[in-house]
């Protein structure tokens, strides 16, 4: 049986539309804790992962590259430590170890730093070693993903360009019959737009275009299909909810390890179960006992499939580690290392696939998510509230790139939701920033 597995690697447009500083550090705190990780042990174990690097993302990170990007935190990191106010010294301590105690806020600082840094980093020991080598490993991140892609050690894929939920905003009604926004959301060609534009700047970052796509939130429509086979795309990756939606039944392992046709785009679903497993809850386990239970989950579901049956697993490559023992990376070598010592087990990539296995079936999907529907980004009073805000401006002020921020996936995630105040300013500013694009008569389309 054939394995891929697939690493989602994204973070909304933190950049505040009018500043253009950072009001969140996700992206500067991933980048060199866990991107670089992430290619760095797929290297050192021979594993041929799929990344599926988002354009926004990829923007962000190199604004940081360029010295673009500044945000609050990093400003605490570098500040003279001295200076820094007891709820300064707090906020940095948030990042430290639980259970460690430092009252110096020089060693605050540097502690903090450290958690900058994925294991397999060697740091220095001061705040300015630390300081030097963040900016290092920042600069080796892109270009490390470029070299192990071209060298056809990984494979990389993208998302259509500010990860917007694509169902949505080609149709906002799939969404749902009941409790619906008052206005209907419909802006197919922002869609394609997204689709196109997130294509070309992924390969002016890596110098050729990629021939997968992870739909924003896994999210898929028979009009999305289309759209991205007709931008290029051979192939996309989603959950096997959409499947089980759509055939109107049970899952069946049998029907889940197999390729389908949707409208000239091959579609990948991935064994839920499993992903989850990774994401949720093998940082409670021993390493050891993780994988062996992993495997043994991916033997018996084998069991009865034809041998060019391929298991997709597909989750969020960031934010799992921070539960794990060092970031993950023992789990990771454990998880890399055992695979490739089986021989009932081939990990590859998913165009590699393509071309081994030409059998599909063809599918018309329903529209749905990697949760399955539509509820986590629309039919609260907050998430409607949102829609119609968004749909106003649309109709009001036409497309922009300040629009196309807008229509990002994770504002909708959030909203209604607790402690969100600067996802919510951030959605609104960006809205703002659209007509006042408008009224001065400028397209940043």
């Amino acid at each position: 049986m054939y394995l891929s597995i697939l690493w989602h690697l994204h973070q909304p447009v933190y950049r505040d539309p009018d500043s253009g500083e950072y009001v969140l550090p996700w992206v500067n705190f991933h980048l060199t804790r866990n991107y670089y990780q992430m290619a760095f042990l797929a290297e050192e174990a021979g594993f041929p992962c799929t990344f599926n690097l988002v354009p926004c993302l990829l923007e962000q990170i190199e604004d940081y590259c360029r010295g673009k990007a500044v945000d609050s935190l990093q400003r605490l990191l570098e500040a003279d430590p001295r200076k820094l106010d007891p709820t300064e010294r707090e906020r940095l301590r948030r990042f430290l170890p639980p259970g460690t105690t430092c009252t110096d806020a020089g060693e605050t600082q540097i502690l903090a730093l450290r958690s900058f840094f994925s294991p397999v980093v060697d740091t220095g020991r001061d705040r300015d070693g630390l300081l030097d080598e963040q900016i290092k490993v920042r600069k080796k991140v892109l270009p490390f993903f470029r070299k192990l892609w071209q060298g056809g050690h990984i494979e990389l894929t993208t998302s259509a360009y500010y990860h917007p939920l694509l169902p949505l905003v080609f149709d906002l009604r799939v969404g749902g019959e009941t409790f619906m926004p008052e206005l209907r959301f419909t802006h197919p060609e922002d869609g394609r737009e997204q689709i196109k534009r997130g294509r070309d700047y992924f390969q002016r970052v890596f110098g050729r275009y990629p021939r997968g796509i992870w739909p924003s939130e896994g999210g898929l429509s028979l009009e999305v299909a289309e759209v991205m086979a007709a931008e290029g795309y051979a192939f996309a990756v989603t959950d096997e909810n959409i499947l089980w939606k759509t055939l109107k039944r049970g899952p069946d392992t049998s029907l889940l390890y197999r390729p389908y046709d949707c409208r000239g785009l091959t579609i990948f679903f991935r064994d839920r179960e499993l992903s989850d497993l990774i994401s949720f809850e093998y940082w409670r386990w021993p390493e050891k006992d993780a994988v062996s239970h992993l495997l043994a989950k991916l033997e018996e579901k084998g069991k009865g499939c034809p041998q060019d049956a391929i298991c997709v697993i597909a989750l969020d490559g960031e934010n799992p580690w921070a539960g794990y023992r060092e970031n993950g990376v023992p789990f990771l070598r454990e998880l890399y290392g055992r695979i490739l010592k089986r021989t009932d087990l081939t990990p590859i990539f998913l165009e590699k696939y393509l071309a081994l296995s030409k059998s599909r079936t063809e599918l018309e999907i329903v529209p749905g998510t990697w949760l399955g529907n539509f509820s986590k980004w629309v039919g609260s009073p907050a998430k409607n509230a949102a829609w119609d805000v968004l749909t106003r401006t649309r109709e009001k002020c036409g497309p922009s790139q300040e629009m196309y921020i807008a229509e990002g996936s994770d504002w909708f995630w959030w909203f209604g939701e607790e402690n969100v105040a600067e996802f919510e300013a951030l959605f609104h500013g960006y809205l703002k920033k659209a007509c006042q694009a408008k009224k001065k008569g400028v397209s940043n389309d």
